[in-house]
């Protein structure tokens, strides 16, 4: 599941360039929402809307609600602001960052999750793997007045991520495709709003940018938050954080292959040492899985 989510939203990058031609910033990430948000209400309802095993207390409730604006709402809307200003190897960089972010918090806040010196060092590698592919530009400067507050904001999306990844492992016992359903409409009633209040009514697209704001919302948001929800519960956030280093390399690949885009040199020696960061840093879960193949 891992391994699809990181193919899935290394390909987004490309689907959201060609939506962002008819579409705008904030319109767009509130479309695919929407659309997700609707297509899993229905099939919710359809399992009679089961969510939690048991009667939730007030707590649960609130870290519910809060799940659902970290998860999405606000990572995307911070994301669409903050790369007007940031170059996008820096983009790249810190969204791979969210794996080393949930690493201490998960050491603290989530039980068998403790941070270990080779769990440590693979996840480093791995980090320098996406340093590598991506290369100098992610350090590079755009000009742009307002780069610091745009870095900010993709350093924040980052951490909305891992923060969301650590309260929904905390979750009681709950129903996989109802709470990725609660989680997509607490993004819709946040992303619709703020759309309205930063660009107005949405600009009426042709049937091309239709079709692509629908495939965004099928796959890499319904079909991708309901396969996050299910690998966060079963295996653990910082597991599932590890999609983030896959996903600059699905990137690059799928770029050369559909859009002729030069394939950077660097890939390999990035491959070998994100593979070898994954490996190293779960080598324990890998063992579990395979060991008795």
């Amino acid at each position: 599941m891992v391994a699809i989510l990181g193919f899935t939203w290394g390909g987004t990058f490309l689907v959201t360039e060609i939506a962002l031609e008819g579409m705008t910033p904030f319109w767009l990430a509130a479309g695919r929402i929407v659309f997700a948000a609707t297509l899993m209400t229905a099939v919710w309802g359809a399992r009679g809307f089961r969510l939690f095993d048991t009667p939730p207390v007030r707590s649960v409730w609130t870290g519910t609600l809060a799940i659902g604006a970290l998860s999405s709402a606000i990572p995307f809307m911070l994301l669409a602001w903050g790369q007007q200003f940031v170059t996008s190897g820096f983009a790249g960089v810190s969204m791979a960052s969210v794996a080393l972010i949930v690493l201490p918090l998960a050491h603290f806040l989530v039980p068998g999750e403790r941070i270990t010196p080779r769990k440590a060092v693979g996840f480093l590698i791995g980090f320098l793997g996406v340093c590598v592919l991506i290369g100098g530009q992610a350090f590079e400067t755009t000009g742009a007045t307002l780069e610091p507050f745009g870095r900010a904001a993709c350093i924040g999306a980052a951490s909305c991520y891992a923060v969301s990844g650590i309260l929904m492992r905390r979750l009681p016992p709950v129903d996989t495709i109802g709470l990725s359903t609660v989680l997509l409409l607490v993004g819709a009633a946040i992303t619709v709003p703020v759309a309205l209040v930063n660009e107005g009514l949405p600009p009426l697209p042709d049937q091309k940018t239709l079709f692509v704001i629908a495939m965004l919302g099928l796959i890499p948001t319904a079909a991708a938050n309901l396969l996050r929800v299910l690998v966060v519960r079963t295996a653990g956030p910082v597991f599932m954080s590890l999609t983030n280093y896959q996903v600059p390399v699905w990137s690059v690949v799928l770029g050369a292959l559909l859009l002729a885009e030069p394939l950077p040199p660097s890939l390999l020696l990035a491959m070998i040492l994100i593979l070898s960061g994954l490996g190293l840093s779960q080598y324990g879960a890998f063992r579990r899985l395979f060991g008795k193949a």
